[in-house]
């Protein structure tokens, strides 16, 4: 697996199955949208593994259902990285082992056995896309109170130990991990223990928001997550879905600007993946789409200088993949 792969958030977000903008009124299925959306795009992020721990047999229809180079990142269920969890999102088992009444569950408050009961479980579940050659980052998406300190990086090595032999990918979501004090001990603190770090593009000036980094700390992957630049919806009260908070549609020069930084990064590793997590209807397929446009018409123009091989193109374009995949 090697080059820059662009992709989206989900598949199956409810506001963008409910625009009908996406998928061709045919596609209609579970297994037909999975297939469709694997024949536009190389790469996407499982959003629902943070709010329920996947299974192994989900995990392997995955792997069934799509091109042999296309690649799953998959997200840490909401426990593990710091997250109020409401109790009807664990296990069933879990759930009535621990007595677990109707308010949330914090990871302090699971028992060292159902703990690693549960990481168990996570980790069969990423077997089926691991052992497919499909699984690319398993993505940790940090609580916004997870402060820099060392109690919440003792938490990431505990992560990272009980997912060895798995590839993860850590974004934080405190301005304190990437401030002008502590963004060099972050990083190397990625790098030492074999995180990618997440480059974000999101709205700036919040607590809960942290700057783009574009460093690499790893040798073979980075990722740029793009959230979208909606101030207005960014700590919104009373919202009732993600679509709303990340309701943004980036622009040509936007994605142009981004493109400049994309680049740079893709080319101090081996694989690059961009998800585009605005995901409002369907602006993140379309964006996604505007970038890979933007991306080869760079390397085209680049290409009669001699600078192509500085330039690496998108892994597939949308008219490149299988459309009967």
């Amino acid at each position: 697996m090697s080059g820059l792969y662009v992709g989206t958030a989900s598949w199956t977000d409810k506001s963008l199955l409910d625009s009908r903008l996406f998928y061709p009124a045919r596609v209609r299925t579970a297994e037909d949208r999975l297939r469709f959306y694997a024949s536009q795009f190389p790469v996407v992020e499982v959003d629902s593994s943070y709010y329920a721990l996947p299974t192994a047999e989900t995990a392997a229809l995955w792997a069934a259902r799509t091109p042999s180079d296309f690649t799953f990142n998959v997200k840490a269920f909401r426990l593990f990285t710091g997250h109020q969890t409401p109790p009807v999102a664990l296990p069933p088992d879990i759930r009535t082992a621990l007595q677990a009444g109707v308010g949330n569950v914090y990871y302090k408050d699971v028992p060292e056995e159902l703990l690693d009961e549960m990481w168990r479980r996570f980790r069969q579940a990423l077997g089926p896309l691991q052992q497919a050659g499909k699984l690319g980052l398993v993505h940790f998406q940090f609580a916004p109170w997870v402060m820099f300190g060392t109690k919440s990086l003792r938490h990431i090595e505990r992560c990272s130990e009980h997912l060895e032999g798995f590839r993860l990918a850590a974004e934080f979501r405190h301005r304190s991990w990437f401030d002008a004090e502590r963004s060099a001990e972050t990083l190397a603190f990625e790098r030492a223990h074999g995180l990618v770090n997440t480059v974000v593009d999101a709205p700036a000036g919040f607590h809960n928001s942290v700057p783009a980094v574009w460093e690499a700390t790893r040798d073979d992957f980075a990722l740029v997550r793009l959230h979208g630049r909606n101030h207005h919806t960014w700590n919104m009260k009373g919202l009732t879905s993600s679509a709303q908070r990340f309701n943004y549609d980036y622009s040509d020069a936007e994605l142009a600007e981004l493109s400049d930084e994309i680049v740079t990064l893709s080319g101090k590793v081996d694989t690059t993946h961009v998800i585009f997590n605005n995901n409002f209807e369907d602006q993140g397929m379309r964006n996604a789409r505007s970038l890979i446009g933007v991306l080869r018409a760079r390397a085209a123009r680049l290409a009669p200088h001699g600078d192509a091989k500085e330039q690496p193109e998108p892994a597939a374009s949308v008219s490149e993949r299988h459309s009967d995949a």
